[in-house]
């Protein structure tokens, strides 16, 4: 599915790739990746999709190197699970989705294009799908990925603090 928002995913899947894991470079705040983080703990990073399905699609994911959730800690564990029901706290106060899609990625062969664990949390909305969608298979997304950053780290600022 292409977007009409100014993202070019084909350079992203066939070109030059930086060297290591994209998550790991992420958490290591390598330049050679876009850092859209939002939020971290001691053991776990909440980013934003770099290609989001819709506005606030987080990416939540251990900082250690893990392939397998079998690999994780307790403590990594109870982390990631506290840091997906903040998530979710966050994004129904700062966009109020109807309801959302979490799903695991474990592996390349599944689906993940990044072989590090991580979990999608898609906020989703009624009536998405629009004319783009259905005429030319696109889709339309209706805030910038840099507000939505803004406005979600402010909101686990707040959240922190409380």
């Amino acid at each position: 599915m292409d977007y009409f928002f100014n993202f070019d995913k084909m350079v992203y899947l066939k070109g030059k790739r930086p060297e290591g894991c994209i998550l790991c470079l992420v958490r290591d705040g390598s330049d050679e990746v876009q850092s859209l983080i939002v939020h971290e703990t001691g053991l776990s990073i909440v980013s934003l999709n770099l290609y989001p399905y819709n506005p606030g699609h987080l990416l939540v994911f251990p900082k250690r190197h893990v392939r397998d959730l079998r690999e994780l800690s307790q403590e990594e564990r109870v982390d990631l699970d506290s840091l997906t029901r903040l998530c979710l706290d966050v994004l129904d106060a700062t966009h109020g989705p109807a309801a959302y899609n979490i799903g695991c990625n474990m592996g390349l062969v599944a689906g993940a294009s990044i072989d590090h664990l991580h979990w999608h949390i898609i906020p989703r909305y009624p009536r998405e799908i629009g004319i783009a969608e259905l005429m030319a298979g696109m889709r339309v997304l209706v805030q910038d990925p840099k507000d939505t950053q803004r406005v979600l780290q402010e909101e686990f600022a707040t959240r922190i603090r409380s």
